[in-house]
């Protein structure tokens, strides 16, 4: 349980300076762990006319910090993206994309700066338009 805990916490530090470097890049934050149906999505932030769907990943290297994001999760994320937008008319007009942010331990502080993967992965749509 104190693991369970510890991890939760980590995520949770990892979420926040990912949110503070986006917004340092000129994201506007529209949500924190956006729970749908289908899922969590970690960040949702926009920037202009896009909205990025960003899944977090603190882990010990960036390859592992890509590949954690697998096939499955993408799927969910898109998933949990969709009922998100489905709710946002305001935003209808704007382009999405489905971005990481790896967030690694430091040498001197618990994190290094994060790494932000714009368009990280594009979902195998079979529809027209979105």
């Amino acid at each position: 349980m104190a693991d369970r805990r510890r991890a939760e916490r980590r995520g949770r530090r990892a979420e926040s300076l990912a949110a503070i470097a986006l917004m340092l890049k000129g994201y506007q934050i529209l949500a924190r762990r956006a729970r749908t149906p289908a899922g969590e999505i970690d960040l949702i932030a926009k920037r202009g006319k896009i909205v990025a769907f960003v899944e977090v990943k603190a882990r010990k290297t960036r390859t592992v910090a890509l590949e954690a994001v697998t096939a499955r999760a993408q799927s969910r994320i898109l998933r949990a993206a969709e009922l998100w937008m489905a709710q946002r008319g305001d935003l209808a007009d704007h382009d999405w994309r489905f971005d990481i942010v790896a967030v690694l331990p430091g040498r001197f502080l618990p994190f290094r700066w994060p790494k932000h993967f714009a368009d990280a992965w594009r979902p195998n749509l079979n529809i027209t338009a979105r």
